[in-house]
């Protein structure tokens, strides 16, 4: 009698244990489900760093959210209430990109000029078949001064699909809320820099894209020599130790 309660424990012990692992699997997928939608939104993120009163190479992030249609247009609109005096997009293959412009009640000063309007809205339209299903595409714009005034930028984006569909990213994100359902890109501003210029000076920026036809991209002129000193410190410390490990072993051979 005792031998077949304890195999009836035993069974039923692994049976429990069957049960509450596929529940977990089961509540696991969901999670990832429900959570899946989270991730597949319109975003901006800088290339490096968006420093305040600087300037920066930024991406909007477009994933196409559809298993039987293509994205093949973009809208991103720009805050009113923090317009950039330089907004200029990069040239990207299969796109055509129209730049928008609105007047301002009062200018803004620019490399001691006066700027009377501001781009208020970056269209990008494709002139193929666009962001197809289980693909994304990145739209990038050089854009700048950033304000000093306030910790982000909020852009409200516009996303159609071949369909027709029109997917808008609009709602502002609330601290202490939960993310709204179409929430709109937010691009977060650092700390100002030093010589306002953030990660791409603005005149350099201008220029070598109107040369070259491209963002221009941010080098360190001291990266290669601070790695330099690193790898030689390192190599004369691992040659230490050699020489130690040898004397030491030296030593071992000749009390032996």
């Amino acid at each position: 009698m005792q031998a077949s309660h304890v195999v009836s424990r035993r069974t039923t012990s692994r049976r429990i244990g069957s049960r509450a692992a596929a529940a977990a699997a089961v509540a696991g997928v969901t999670v990832l489900t429900l959570s899946a939608p989270a991730f597949a939104h319109v975003t901006v993120q800088p290339e490096g760093t968006a420093a305040k009163g600087g300037y920066a190479v930024v991406d909007f992030k477009v994933p196409n959210e559809r298993d039987n249609a293509s994205t093949t247009r973009l809208e991103v609109n720009f805050p009113a209430s923090h317009p950039l005096a330089s907004v200029m997009p990069e040239p990207l293959a299969g796109w055509s990109v129209k730049v928008t412009k609105t007047k301002l009640d009062q200018p803004l000063a620019l490399h001691g000029r006066k700027i009377n309007e501001v781009v208020s809205k970056v269209t990008w339209t494709a002139d193929g078949k666009g962001i197809q299903p289980g693909y994304f595409q990145k739209f990038p714009l050089s854009i700048g001064a950033l304000p000093e005034n306030t910790g982000q930028l909020v852009f409200k984006a516009v996303q159609t699909y071949s369909n027709k569909e029109v997917v808008r990213w609009i709602e502002v994100p609330q601290e202490g809320q939960e993310e709204p359902e179409n929430p709109a890109p937010v691009l977060e501003l650092s700390a100002a820099a030093d010589d306002h210029h953030g990660s791409v000076n603005a005149q350099d920026a201008s220029d070598r894209t109107g040369e070259t036809g491209t963002t221009p991209t941010t080098t360190d002129p001291g990266g290669s020599d601070t790695t330099a000193r690193v790898l030689g410190a390192t190599g004369i410390a691992v040659g230490l130790a050699g020489v130690a490990y040898g004397v030491f072993a030296g030593r071992r051979r000749t009390t032996a």
